[in-house]
């Protein structure tokens, strides 16, 4: 693999690393083509691992023989540019994380009735916007059980380089897809539909009935606004953490987490 010593900002190839925006990268006239950013070598193992196609490495001149060797060793046949600490933090506009980062292509967009065809868990992400909510989120369904991931479209992009940072590679563990309409369609796909909100009527998040759907959709909303009154209103199930000591809800992500676990399949 060639070594490229990167000298200035202005290095050809290095672009993607430096001026192309998070917009840019994801390309969305074409997405076939389009590129993410995954940092660190545990996270870039963890997308090699789950068959991503490693585009160009960098790193710093210190990491070549050190943390990212093994990266290098995997990633044969694709430029790896390097130079100082320093020089490549102001060329990233940020200081690595370890030292390295891999431009990879984005895979082919999935379908929501391809991922929750066999599924009984799935989570249902409804405008979140704040990357490391996207990421924590993503992390939570890897670990504890969600067979699959629906985003809105109005939702932060999963491949983001923060949410794939905080996610520690969680977002390449879990399948997820883009849907405009989730509740109709996962009603569609045999799923009952739980909207995680604060409303009249709702249900403690232990309820044995909702416990025993055997296809059940967990809709998480927005940070500050929650979720929109149209998705309450179609739920099937509207559901509740209690709460203590007069604090009224949880932060998104650690919601995601307490649901995800108390809904499990058993």
């Amino acid at each position: 693999m060639p070594i490229i010593e990167i000298k200035s900002l202005e290095e050809p190839g290095v672009e993607v690393f430096s001026t192309l925006t998070e917009a840019q990268l994801r390309n969305r006239l074409e997405p076939g083509k389009g590129i993410f950013i995954a940092e660190s070598p545990k996270v870039i193992n963890v997308a090699l691992n789950a068959g991503y196609t490693p585009l160009a490495l960098m790193c710093e001149q210190r990491h070549i023989t050190g943390d990212a060797a093994p990266i290098i060793a995997r990633c044969r046949d694709i430029p790896v540019y390097t130079g100082s600490r320093e020089l490549l933090a102001g060329l990233t506009g940020y200081t690595l994380t370890r030292g390295v980062l891999c431009a990879m292509r984005r895979p082919q967009p999935k379908r929501a009735e391809e991922i929750c065809r066999d599924a009984r868990r799935v989570a249902v992400i409804h405008s979140v916007v704040d990357t490391t909510n996207i990421g924590a989120i993503f992390r939570s369904a890897a670990a504890l059980g969600i067979d699959a991931v629906l985003l809105t479209t109005t939702s932060c992009d999963p491949l983001n380089r923060r949410a794939v940072r905080v996610s520690m590679g969680s977002v390449f563990l879990v399948p997820w897809a883009w849907v405009e309409d989730p509740q109709t369609q996962l009603n569609r796909l045999g799923f009952r539909t739980a909207a995680m909100a604060l409303s009249p009527g709702s249900v403690e998040i232990d309820n044995p009935s909702l416990m025993a759907e055997p296809r059940l959709a967990i809709i998480l909303g927005t940070e500050g606004d929650g979720l929109p009154r149209h998705a309450i209103e179609k739920a099937d199930y509207v559901v509740r953490i209690p709460m203590h000591h007069t604090v009224d809800s949880l932060n998104v992500a650690a919601a995601s987490a307490v649901a995800f676990w108390q809904l499990r399949t058993k």
